[in-house]
């Protein structure tokens, strides 16, 4: 299987199935010096765990990580830092009765005709078990891009029909409840369609917004790997995204040039001063030193038990039913990885950018 590889100077290669003996990831690239302990790991790690609330799956996992090399009496040496996350709480039982049928809106069929063969234990390297590795990685990452003053938030303004209007939006109540939503005021309201969706069986999707800051002008290249295309191809390697928009995404198509348009101003230190941001903090690809904005839209979990109709594997008609653990929103533990990955993509072109220009080597 190839495509487990993310990122040039940073990279980082995670593996691991669902219901294996445990998943993880291994990050070449990192300078060495960098302060680093597992309690740094653990604390995203702690914000995509399940077993957490009545709002994620139920499985018992305490994603402890293990750092097995490339550190060094609390830092970084330069070489391969090795992450390993066990898994203790699988139960393959619940998937023994479909190991022989596709489930909808799963990758069951497409694994197995592009590889003959397929993990039916939780979906193998297709479950979002695969993306505690991701979260792993990105937290080193992100302790990065802290030591130049980057900061990364990532929250909730919709999930399902409730959605925020701009004006509703408060990233700092995403912090304080558990579904990661930017709202107090209708939380309940939330929590409400959420629990309709449990009761029928059912799941629902959700939008993350992400905001970076301290990202300073520079960063990107302008062709084939443009900031806003990397962090789309990122975010869209997320198994529920399936949607992305940088700054005002969609809702250019009915814009005006006058209206898309970012006017500028001369600044105090002789830097141009934008009076908007309707570009998310990319032009042409390269970062304007502007907040970065970007929103993924996630697809309901597709592990649902209410009934649907499908196929087996000798192309008989079905239906299936499927138990287990899931999350009925995939978006509120899905915030930690659009983090994670965000974090990859910009550690990955900050150390890229050494190389941007003579006089800055």
């Amino acid at each position: 299987m190839a495509g487990n590889v993310f990122g040039a100077r940073f990279r980082v290669m995670t593996w691991g199935e669902s219901h294996g003996p445990a998943v993880g990831a291994v990050i070449d690239g990192c300078p060495a010096g960098l302060p680093l302990s597992e309690a740094d790991i653990q604390e995203k790690l702690d914000r995509r765990r399940p077993g957490t609330g009545a709002c994620v799956s139920a499985r018992r996992e305490e994603d402890r990580v293990e750092i097995l090399s490339g550190v060094f009496e609390g830092v970084t040496t330069g070489t391969p830092i090795s992450l390993l996350i066990r898994n203790h709480d699988a139960d393959p039982s619940a998937y023994y009765a479909l190991k022989d049928v596709y489930r909808p809106g799963h990758a069951d069929y497409t694994y197995e005709a592009k590889y003959g063969v397929r993990d039916h234990r939780g979906g193998g390297r297709a479950s979002a078990r695969e993306t505690a590795a991701r979260v792993a990685a990105g937290a080193v990452a992100e302790k990065l891009l802290g030591r130049f003053g980057v900061r990364i938030d990532v929250y909730l303004t919709q999930i399902g029909p409730v959605r925020l209007r701009p004006e509703e939006i408060r990233p700092e109540k995403a912090r304080e409840n558990g579904l990661r939503f930017a709202s107090e005021e209708r939380l309940s309201e939330a929590l409400r369609y959420l629990d309709s969706c449990r009761a029928a069986g059912d799941s629902c999707g959700g939008l993350a917004e992400c905001r970076v800051t301290g990202v300073p002008a520079g960063l990107g290249e302008p062709v084939f790997d443009k900031l806003d295309a990397r962090l789309a191809a990122a975010v869209m390697s997320v198994g529920a995204v399936r949607g992305v928009e940088i700054g005002d995404g969609f809702a250019a198509a009915a814009r005006l040039g006058s209206e898309m348009n970012d006017p500028m101003a001369p600044g105090p230190d002789g830097r141009p001063v934008f009076l908007s941001n309707h570009a998310g903090g990319v032009l042409g690809g390269i970062s304007t030193g502007q907040e970065i904005v970007l929103r993924a839209a996630f697809k309901p979990t597709p592990s649902i038990s209410k009934e649907q109709q499908t196929v087996d594997r000798a192309g008989n008609g079905a239906s299936v039913s499927i138990a287990g653990r899931h999350d009925p929103c995939a978006a509120i533990r899905g915030c930690a990885v659009i983090e994670a990955m965000t974090a990859l993509v910009l550690a990955d072109l900050w150390l890229e950018q050494e190389g941007a220009r003579a006089d800055r080597l």
